[in-house]
């Protein structure tokens, strides 16, 4: 069994969705747990969520894809909470994604998506890879698109940065095998449900027909057994088509 009693499950991009998942599923094997997100309009329900699980949580804000506020909340959490286990990393939201087809995207279009995804990706390892690396223990999960696998044309420029993404996180899994840190890349192939995201499409009474959607729990499920058993840099979630919310 593992020993997980105190230890820290940071979530960078949490929202309603799969960080809460994550957040409720770690910190039910013992974890303490710090939310980042961009504002802190829902932190208090999140913290009271937790709470009532008998989880113990903090709440930060900070723009996790801006690398000097991403510094900042990492030293605040550090000194807050003496450091941490595992980074959960999954900033996505509708107000983010701006999708230019691939037939009409330029040079800039392609890159700055990319370059975006990476620096904050590599933002990130570099602050907290160190010393995960340094105790011989610690994880670092990625929320990624199966755009970065398989082609889904409708992402347009998206998907090479998806992709970019997930080589990088399996590249740097490999480079980690013998480290005792791990890393691995969440695939998400469809709607979360209760995310940012699938909201949206609810709040604009959108059809989901031909969409697939996912139960957050079940990813933060499978996230903790990888973090477990270190067996899987990668897990796939794609979801069959469904017409209901």
């Amino acid at each position: 069994m593992t020993d997980s009693a105190g230890k820290v499950l940071v979530v960078l991009g949490a929202g309603p969705g799969l960080g809460m998942s994550m957040a409720h599923r770690f910190g039910r094997e013992g974890f303490r747990v710090a939310l980042v997100s961009r504002t802190d309009r829902r932190h208090e329900g999140y913290r009271a969520s937790l709470t009532a699980a008998g989880i113990e949580a903090r709440t930060y804000t900070a723009d996790v894809n801006d690398a000097a506020d991403l510094k900042r909340v990492l030293g605040e959490i550090t000194g807050d909470l003496g450091g941490y286990d595992t980074v959960y990393f999954g900033p996505v939201s509708p107000d983010t994604l701006d999708v230019v087809p691939l037939t009409e995207a330029g040079a800039d279009d392609l890159l700055t998506p990319v370059g975006g995804m990476l620096t904050a990706a590599a933002t990130l390892v570099g602050e907290v890879l160190p010393g995960m690396v340094s105790r011989g223990d610690g994880a670092l999960f990625f929320g990624g698109g199966l755009s970065g696998k398989i082609p889904m044309p409708m992402l347009g420029n998206l998907a090479p940065a998806a992709a970019a993404l997930r080589m990088y996180v399996l590249t740097l899994a490999e480079a980690l095998k013998e480290s005792g840190v791990h890393a691995a890349t969440l695939t998400i192939g469809g709607l979360i449900e209760r995310g940012d995201i699938h909201r949206s499409f609810l709040d604009r009474n959108a059809s989901l027909e031909g969409i697939g959607t996912l139960d957050p729990d079940d990813i933060a499920d499978t996230a903790w057994s990888m973090y477990v058993d270190r067996d899987r840099t990668e897990a796939d979630f794609g979801a069959p088509a469904t017409s209901a919310a």
